[in-house]
């Protein structure tokens, strides 16, 4: 479905992305493992489009995608959701629900979205500022479930959140890729991508420097404690 190929990405003058090269199959779930600074986010703007400066191929359901917008991204069924959530503070919950377009079929509606998220059913006529760090991230994750993109960009959806939602969080990504639904999901919290992901990449300084299949974690464990530093 995704296949980055010779990924370069420049903030300003500094150079961060020096070639990555990975791959994301239909209804994967695939991590991006990294020490911050690592380039992990930048990763995940560049697929976007969000990076002033970039270079190399991004192919998407086989098609080049790196010269167009980032509106022109998203339409062609890719979603991103940032580590900052986004919401706006001034609209309710179902306000900023219903804000993104429907760009294609397939997206889920309103109450399957509150069957994963009780929360914001009970909250939706609540303020953006009202919220939770974990119920912005609930909110953050529906929105773009809405919209029928197929591929979802997450950065960092655990971070900062009590364990009870990120539990439910986790329950989400794995509810979703039962659906169907492909997630490259950037997370330092790997005892909590592990238990999600069909393959973990590694990335240190700009660059991809290992695969792991999640089949064979236990025996690279002490490895990714090396490239990880936990």
């Amino acid at each position: 479905m995704l296949e980055v190929r010779g990924l370069e990405a420049w903030y300003g003058e500094s150079h961060i992305l020096h070639g990555i090269d990975f791959e994301v199959r239909e209804g994967e779930v695939v991590t991006l493992l990294g020490r911050n600074g690592a380039g992990k986010t930048t990763t995940l703007k560049a697929i976007m489009g969000l990076v002033p400066r970039r270079s190399g191929s991004i192919r998407f359901k086989g098609e080049e995608i790196i010269h167009l917008r980032p509106d022109e991204i998203a339409r062609r069924g890719i979603a991103f959701c940032p580590e900052e959530r986004g919401i706006f503070a001034s609209l309710n919950v179902m306000e900023n629900l219903l804000l993104p377009p429907v760009i294609a079929p397939g997206g889920l509606d309103l109450p399957t979205l509150f069957s994963l998220f009780p929360n914001l059913e009970e909250r939706r006529t609540s303020p953006g500022t009202k919220l939770s760090g974990g119920e912005q991230q609930m909110l953050a994750i529906a929105r773009i479930l809405r919209t029928g993109a197929r591929l979802l960009l997450l950065d960092e959806p655990t971070e900062g959140l009590a364990p009870v939602i990120v539990q439910q969080i986790g329950r989400t990504i794995a509810e979703i890729k039962k659906r169907g639904f492909t997630v490259l999901l950037v997370e330092q919290n790997f005892r909590f991508a592990a238990t999600l992901a069909d393959r973990h990449y590694v990335i240190e300084h700009g660059r991809v420097v290992d695969m792991i299949p999640n089949a064979e974690l236990e025996q690279n464990m002490s490895k990714l404690h090396d490239y990880l530093g936990v």
